[in-house]
């Protein structure tokens, strides 16, 4: 990934514990290279689907936060077009 954002930054870090979790569980002293290919595939589900929730947890705080932000705009513009004064 070059020049990864702050959020995916976070995202990959996010997937160090159910990494470390997975890697425990089938012997952390085995070389990758003595991993069967099934036991590669479940490292690289387990590392995407981290990765991939973290991003859409911060994707959905992001769109409350401007959903929230919207909605107060919205608010104070009704209450400004009922007494005549922009904003």
């Amino acid at each position: 990934m070059i020049d990864p954002s702050d959020m995916e930054l976070a995202a990959m870090a996010s997937c160090l514990a159910p990494l470390g979790e997975y890697v425990g569980s089938i012997g952390m002293q085995r070389p990758l290279a003595d991993y069967s290919k099934d036991e590669v595939l479940m490292l690289i589900d387990v590392v995407v689907t981290a990765y991939q929730e973290h991003m859409l947890v911060e994707h959905e705080r992001m769109a409350e936060k401007d959903r929230a932000f919207l909605e107060e705009r919205l608010a104070r513009q009704g209450k400004s077009a009922s007494t005549g004064v922009p904003f």
